[in-house]
């Protein structure tokens, strides 16, 4: 039997039956009919398609071009999506994006990661084998051009602190990505958004769209706890907002 693309198993992952149902019920804490969010490394855009489905309009950034031609097919005629085919980063620019065509959902702009990964358990087979130049604009600049997002949500494989330091607003809430193979870069988000407001914090490990901890935390105790975890974790979303009732469980 012919195995699937690698682009065709992403679809079928981010879009398995049920998961919609479970996405909007975990994404309806933070968007509602609408309102705007952010979906910084859309990917094939499951994210975009929950906002949608809540109402509420999207901004998709996807720097890969399969994936932002896959974006187009899907949300090129919904006046309530923009697409925006680009690197989040600290300031606008160019900046080199490493492809792994084997796995795209780990493409990423930080040599960082693909250093860290290289003999990380868990990672064994992976290989960033293309590089192209990327357009990069900023969280502010997205801001400025589609308006002020009530939620952003923020998965770059290992450019998460360098998307934030782009932002000077404090959003309503937001998520970044982490992994047990950069806990340096969790560290650096945490600082940054407790910075730019007075943010409590919760956790989803994996794909589970459920709060690990049974109520928010600061932001010192939300690195503890990421610095604890077993290297088998791998990865999860932090939750941030300064109102708790949408981060407790």
């Amino acid at each position: 039997m012919r195995r699937a693309s690698p682009l065709r198993r992403s679809v079928q992952t981010y879009y398995a039956p049920g998961r919609d149902a479970a996405l909007d019920t975990f994404q309806a804490r933070f968007l509602s009919s609408g309102e705007l969010g952010f979906d910084i490394g859309a990917h094939v855009g499951d994210r975009t398609a929950g906002f949608r489905r809540l109402g509420a309009r999207a901004v998709a950034v996807e720097p890969q071009p399969a994936l932002f031609r896959l974006l187009r097919r899907c949300f090129g005629g919904d006046s309530g999506v923009a697409i925006v085919p680009a690197l989040i980063g600290a300031a606008p620019g160019e900046a080199v994006l490493r492809l792994n065509t084997g796995n795209p959902t780990v493409a990423t702009a930080s040599d960082a990661f693909v250093a860290a990964a290289r003999d990380a358990a868990g990672w064994e087979g992976q290989e960033w084998d293309c590089a192209i130049p990327r357009r990069v604009t900023t969280l502010d600049a997205l801001a400025a051009e589609h308006g002020t997002p009530h939620f952003i949500k923020l998965d770059v494989e290992g450019f998460e602190a360098e998307a934030l330091a782009g932002l000077s607003f404090a959003p309503r809430a937001l998520s970044f990505e982490f992994t047990t193979i950069q806990r340096d870069v969790a560290a650096g988000c945490l600082a940054r958004l407790a910075a730019l407001g007075p943010y409590r914090f919760n956790v989803a490990l994996g794909e589970s769209m459920a709060f690990s901890l049974p109520a928010p935390v600061t932001a010192d105790a939300m690195r503890a706890w990421i610095e604890a975890l077993p290297h088998a974790a791998n990865s999860g979303d932090v939750y941030a907002s300064p109102d708790a009732a949408r981060i407790t469980p």
